[in-house]
Parts: C-alpha cells; structure tokens; sequence
C-alpha cells in the first residue's frame, strides 16, 4: 500500500462498498480510502436501480475522499478522474487499443462503434435491428455520493463497477444484447487484482495533482466523451427529456449541452438525466452535421468543452 491510500480492505461479501466507505469517512478514516468486494447484496446504480454481478466476475469498489480542496462546482471532477483512471487501467490490462473505452455522460464506462464490431463474433446478441444504429455497450458504471460539500467536513464516495472476467452465456438475458465485458474484449481471462493496482495507480496519477493545484487532465477526459455529435434520446431530465443533438460536454461543471433552437445562443444546459438512446444517422459525421428534431446545427462548442472526434455511435444501453 501506498502513502496515497490511508486504509484499503478487500471484503468478501457486503451490502454496498458505497457504504462501508462512506461510514469510514464517518469514523474519521483520512483520505483516499478503498474498500473492495466480491461479492454486493445491495449494490446501487444512478436513478434507485441495483448493481448486480455474480461473484468473481467484476470489479466492485468504492473511494472515500473528503474533497475540502476542491470548489463544490468543480467535485464532478472527482469521479471524472476515477472513471479516467478506470478507463486507462482496463485497456492496459486487457491489452486494448488507447481509446478502445469512452466515458458516456454522466457515468457509464462503455465501448462502441468498430471496437464492438471487432469483437461481435464473441457476442452476436450485440446487434442492432436499425441501419442508422450501432451497438453501445455498457462495460461498467459510477455513483458518486456526497455530503457536506462546501462545508467543514465534505465526503464524497465513488462507487465502480466494471465488467472483468465476465463471459457472454453467463450475462442476464434481460441485459445481454447492451453489455460487454473486458474477457469478451479481450479474447481471455482478465485479472481483477491486476486491474485494481493498475486503476489505483492511474487515479493517484491523476487525484494528486487536482489535490495539489486542481489540475485536472481535461485533454484525456475530452477525447473519451462519447456523445458530442450524436443525437441521444434523455429521460429523467425533467422539461430537457426528449431527442436532442449534443454539442459537448462542459469541461466546467460536466453538464450535457445540446442544441436547442428555441433558446437564446441556441443551446440548452442538462445536469441530470440519462442518454438512453444514442445514435448517428447514416452518411452523417460526429462534428455537429446533424440536425435534431426541430432545431438548427450546433454552433460551435465553447473553449473548455468536450468534443469528440467522429464516433461510429448508437444503440440503447
């Protein structure tokens, strides 16, 4: 253990590594704090879903910071470097291309475009019934739970789950057709302890210096977000649910742009909600060609944001 982790335990059965974290922190356990599982009984996605995964077949963890150096603005930066972290670290230890995973707002860790078509033959169910659409598949996910945030004492948890040694014929039927995992991408058996030390060492690369300064690697994060310049269907958005062309996403506060006509600058923020749907037309490229249902083309992003290069993207996930 380094000095950057203050306590880390491997446990192999528990309600929500979220909450052994969290009454950690509690207890006054300091910074970075990891607590690990094999097994979840009450394991938690976004929007009240549960988090379900057989035992030895994913890497279920939480980290436990008290982020007093950061402005509560800016502490989506936190689980943003995570999800980085993770990202790095799954591609390296299942020997994949660099960008091979993309971070698709607000929380999922995921694969697309040739990266699935790549590897199909080892899941056929991943396939769409739509020329326009191609498979998004979900490899892991985050929740990131806070308290006191700009206070005296602020806490926030960030709970991964990744998909790791997972094989197709043992995934749910229910989910099978819009997931993946790192032994399906891989074409082998993948190591849970070796991508937890790879992903440990990854976040204090990247934790330390939005510590120090609050430095933060916008460049990496940028090129991995998967909506800019797709057309995504949000739900739980409140008045934003619907189809929408996105723009970017806000290197400042992390909240999804997307064009909207009927707005002054033609652009609507969302800070919540879900992309239950992306895709991209056929003949249409991934900068901002397309045009949403009722609105205009997307003006260019604003310095800072997140835009992506063309993405082969779609699917439901």
């Amino acid at each position: 253990m380094t000095g950057f982790i203050s306590r880390r335990e491997h446990l192999a059965v528990v309600g929500s590594t979220n909450d052994v974290v969290r009454d950690w922190l509690t207890a006054g356990v300091p910074e970075v704090c990891v607590a690990v599982a094999d097994v979840q009984l009450a394991g938690r996605g976004r929007n009240g879903r549960t988090w379900v995964a057989p035992a030895g077949t994913s890497l279920l963890l939480s980290i436990g910071t008290r982020p007093a150096w950061i402005a509560p603005g800016r502490a989506w930066r936190v689980p943003a470097t995570a999800s980085l972290a993770m990202a790095e670290a799954a591609e390296v230890v299942a020997g994949l291309a660099p960008g091979t995973i993309r971070l698709k707002w607000p929380n999922d860790l995921v694969v697309a475009g040739e990266h699935v078509a790549g590897a199909r033959s080892r899941w056929p169910q991943a396939t769409s019934d739509r020329p326009d659409v191609a498979p998004v598949l979900k490899l892991g996910g985050v929740l990131a739970e806070s308290t006191g945030l700009g206070g005296d004492e602020p806490r926030l948890v960030v709970g991964l789950g990744v998909n790791v040694d997972w094989e197709a014929d043992a995934f749910p039927a229910d989910l099978a057709a819009s997931m993946a995992s790192l032994r399906l991408l891989a074409g082998r058996p993948v190591s849970r302890d070796e991508l937890l030390a790879t992903f440990i060492e990854r976040l204090e690369r990247g934790l330390e210096p939005l510590r120090d300064d609050g430095r933060f690697a916008l460049d990496e994060w940028a090129v991995r977000q998967l909506l800019p310049g797709t057309v995504v269907q949000l739900e739980g958005s409140g008045d934003a649910d619907g189809e929408w062309l996105v723009v970017a996403v806000d290197a400042e506060d992390g909240a999804l742009v997307v064009a909207d006509a009927t707005l002054p600058g033609a652009e609507r923020r969302v800070v919540a909600g879900e992309a239950v749907h992306v895709r991209l037309a056929a003949g249409r490229r991934a900068d901002h060609a397309a045009m949403p249902a009722g609105g205009i083309p997307a003006a260019p992003a604003a310095p800072g944001a997140a835009t992506a290069p063309a993405v082969t993207a779609g699917g439901r996930v």
